[in-house]
């Protein structure tokens, strides 16, 4: 009796079918992706086929079966490894990655406790196709070939990829109508057409705005000049250089959300000084203000509040764009007789800002060799943010007054570890170690700008300065709604929830003005360059910026993602829907429509200005666009 051997395209199938099943796998159990319909379901199973089989099907060209079987092992570790980067930064970034973050290898050597906090051991289980594949081309009997694989065979193998392929795309134009116009929402994308074709509409994404600055000539600013000159806000003219002269220092509040604001865990007060300044008679504390950071996080927020204009939905402008012709705060602050800097012990290259920050005109960046940083002071990602404080108080003493001094926090990050010394309440008891230990390093964060404004008011730079501080970006994910929705007394933490949480602190403290109060109003980091610059009454009716002066009577409530979510006074957008802002509860979506169209519109706006360089264009002081255009022709 004849021993079974298996058919001769064997391996290929078992590399697509193990390649296939745990991508599906994975969808389910390491990403979060709302699944709403079984139409959405079948659409994610189907989503990964056509790509795998095509590029394994690539095998069939190879002429001897061990160069096919090395290649097939080359594909599957290749897709494993592409597949596990991606979960690897869903579990930080709860998003996916572009093709702009794989350039950031840079940034890599920094990440070492973060990356510890995030793999595990267990992970090599995300390569189980490629130990299945190769002991199956070890142990397996196949058939052996006797003549080349058939022209025939290939061109129906071909056809079958193609039409799987316009099969998923049919289906996903019919779930979700110009799915690849709105490339801002990765999800989606990887929801629709799966992990590895969201790459190649990445890459192809990432050529076409590349050609896009190469092609541009100032032409489509006209537009979108137009649409600023029309939205602009009015002055306060009560607020209109109210404080002109004074020192600016603009704090980056790293992780810090709205949430902890005013509350307590397990009865321990987390932020006593802060909370202190909510009621500060010097305190404009805004309680509806929202981050509007992207992939950035961090590098993010500096750019929003430096440019007025929103980060990139695909990477980190300061990597993508930093060459880039800005329009900044600080150069606004520098062509008014400031000393403008930056301030954060950190490297100069991280996050490419030793490049970046010629581009936005800033003269000096204090990085980490302007700082005394060892073993004793420093922790996870760098200095401390007490010394951090207590130092950057004396490099200010020898500054040049006034100055603009933006200063970024280091010690309220994820993975939030704290040394024994410096904690000052205990953890949380939830099932996230995350949620648990972030109260204990935004507690210390907060009695660090305590310590600030102490040596600030000792060494005499507390009464004529501006004191700006704002929380940069959200410190706990979704990935950790369970443990949120516990702290908060909440059954579950929904789209409208999540969407609410990404509210941030906003503070500016004015030492002497005596009419702070606690601001309601919808806002976002975007309004940030307006405030500053109005209160210091300097003029920006020519800038080229999204926000609008957060004391302007014409501010409006109104605050857009980098997602394409957002809130307003009444209406809350996310995941598609559109809820009630007062009950939660889901509403018609005519009603967000009007913002849906406007929120799409600011943010093609911002990238066109970004992707095109385009304010190389453009002369702010005369609002002109041919003169510099014919300059830039010459």
């Amino acid at each position: 009796m004849k021993s079974f051997k298996w058919p001769k395209h064997s391996i290929l199938a078992i590399a697509i079918l193990a390649t296939w099943i745990k991508t599906v796998i994975v969808y389910h159990t390491s990403f979060e992706m709302d699944i709403e319909n079984s139409m959405q379901e079948f659409i994610l199973i189907i989503n990964p086929l056509s790509f795998l089989l095509f590029v394994y099907g690539l095998s069939l060209f190879f002429k001897s079966e061990k160069a096919r079987n090395r290649y097939v092992i080359s594909i599957s570790v290749f897709l494993s490894i592409i597949l596990f980067a991606n979960v690897a930064f869903y579990r930080f970034y709860n998003d996916f990655i572009t093709l702009p973050v794989l350039f950031q290898t840079s940034n890599f050597g920094e990440l070492g406790t973060s990356v510890g906090a995030i793999i595990t051991w267990l992970d090599i289980l995300y390569f189980i196709d490629v130990i299945i594949l190769i002991a199956a081309i070890k142990f397996l009997p196949i058939i052996k070939e006797q003549t080349p694989i058939r022209k025939e065979f290939r061109r129906a193998y071909y056809v079958l990829s193609i039409a799987v392929l316009f099969l998923n795309l049919g289906l996903s134009e019919t779930e979700r109508p110009q799915l690849l116009t709105r490339s801002f929402d990765r999800e989606l994308l990887v929801k629709n057409i799966g992990t590895y074709n969201y790459h190649l509409y990445d890459i192809y994404i990432q050529s076409k705005s590349s050609a896009q600055r190469a092609l541009a000539d100032g032409s489509e600013l006209v537009e979108v000049s137009n649409y600023v000159q029309a939205n602009q806000a009015s002055v306060n003219e009560e607020m209109f250089g109210k404080y002109k002269g004074r020192n600016v220092i603009v704090i980056s509040l790293e992780s810090l959300q709205n949430f902890v604001i005013g509350n307590t865990m397990n009865g321990e007060v987390i932020t006593p000084f802060l909370n202190s300044l909510v009621n500060d008679k010097d305190t404009y504390y805004f309680s509806d203000f929202y981050h509007q950071t992207g992939l950035g996080k961090t590098s993010d927020s500096e750019f929003i509040v430096e440019n007025s204009l929103f980060g990139l939905g695909r990477g980190a402008v300061f990597f993508t764009h930093g060459g880039n012709t800005y329009n900044s705060m600080a150069e606004k602050l520098g062509e008014n007789g400031y000393f403008t800097n930056v301030m954060h012990a950190n490297n100069k290259s991280f996050w490419n800002r030793d490049m970046i920050y010629q581009s936005l005109n800033i003269q000096k960046f204090y990085d980490i060799d302007s700082y005394d940083v060892n073993e004793e002071n420093s922790v996870n990602w760098g200095l401390k943010d007490i010394p951090f404080f207590e130092q950057s108080a004396d490099l200010m003493t020898k500054m040049q007054q006034p100055f603009y001094s933006r200063m970024i926090t280091l010690t309220n990050h994820y993975p939030f570890y704290l040394e024994e010394e410096d904690i000052m309440i205990p953890e949380y008891n939830s099932n996230s170690g995350t949620l648990n230990r972030y109260f204990q390093t935004v507690r210390y964060l907060d009695e660090s700008i305590k310590v600030f404004f102490e040596q600030l008011k000792e060494k005499g730079l507390y009464d004529n300065s501006i004191i700006v501080m704002y929380g940069d970006h959200y410190g706990i994910s979704e990935n950790h709604n369970k443990a949120m929705a516990m702290y908060l007394e909440k059954d579950e933490i929904t789209a409208y929830d999540s969407a609410l949480l990404q509210s941030v602190p906003l503070f500016i403290h004015i030492p002497g003005s005596g009419e702070g109060k606690v601001m309601d109003e919808a806002a976002g980091q975007i309004d940030i360059r307006p405030t500053i610059l109005h209160l210091l009454g300097i003029n920006t009716s020519n800038d080229m910026q999204l926000g609008a002066d957060l004391f302007s009577k014409e501010h409006e409530d109104f605050v857009i993602f980098r997602d394409g979510r957002f809130v307003t006074d009444q209406y809350v957008y996310a995941g598609e829907v559109c809820y009630d802002r007062d009950t939660g509860e889901e509403t018609d979506i005519k009603a967000c429509q009007p913002y849906i169209e406007r929120a799409n519109v600011e943010l093609e706006y911002s990238d066109e200005i970004i992707n095109g360089d385009l304010l190389r264009f453009y002369d702010d002081e005369t609002m002109n666009l041919s003169q510099v255009q014919n300059a830039v022709k010459e």
